[in-house]
């Protein structure tokens, strides 16, 4: 079983409230995933979403239905080294599809919420006077590095304090956090100095779609 495996799954016993709650809804809500969004089962159940992915995660077939399906694992899951494996394709099929989730109208409008909330945190220079920060990752494959929060106000990219960000930084990709600020302008800081270039996989955005 990975480190990964044994953070993830240590907290499940005492979620008794999750019980009757899907995969997706207990996932989301274990200690160090607190940035995650549930994704709709829709989204999910919709081939062309998961178009590629499944040459990129193990045993898709059994992760996909895991995550669909499946509920809060019991003493007994915990125990199952077969369980365990799944659990570990699932949580990183789920990685994925959040990434493209995060930078769809559903998972921005979303993603807004959370911003507004602090729920991402706020920068820690305090040049940037506790300006939010959005999660970013600093690489899209998976088992790179775990998220990270970017701050709009000073462009850098900076290590979480709290225990919220204990997921891969996959999960949501080198662009969301653009993506965010160029759709949601308005969250742009009214004081910087440094003036902000909007970037999509590494490319500035011509003028005419500013």
């Amino acid at each position: 079983m990975s480190i990964l495996s044994k953070n993830y799954l240590a907290d499940s016993s005492q979620d008794e409230e999750s019980s009757e709650s899907g995969w997706i809804s207990w996932y989301c809500s274990l200690e160090g995933h607190k940035f995650l969004m549930e994704v709709p089962e829709d989204y999910i159940q919709d081939a062309f979403n998961l178009y590629g992915l499944k040459a990129k995660v193990s045993m898709f077939n059994e992760a996909i239905e895991l995550i669909l399906t499946g509920g809060v694992p019991d003493e007994d899951d915990l125990q199952d080294e077969g369980f365990l494996e799944i659990y570990k394709a699932s949580s990183e099929l789920y990685a994925l599809i959040h990434a493209r989730y995060s930078q769809t109208t559903g998972g921005l409008s979303t993603m807004r919420e959370k911003f507004i909330a602090g729920i991402y945190g706020i920068c820690p220079r305090v040049l940037c006077e506790k300006q939010r920060v959005l999660p970013i990752g600093i690489s899209d494959q998976l088992g790179i590095s775990r998220a990270k929060i970017f701050c709009p106000k000073c462009q850098d990219i900076y290590v979480p304090k709290e225990k919220h960000a204990n997921i891969d930084g996959a999960n949501f990709g080198t662009s969301t956090p653009h993506l965010f600020l160029q759709t949601y302008s308005e969250f742009y800081p009214s004081t910087n100095h440094n003036k902000y270039v909007p970037k999509v996989y590494g490319f500035r955005l011509h003028e005419v779609i500013k």
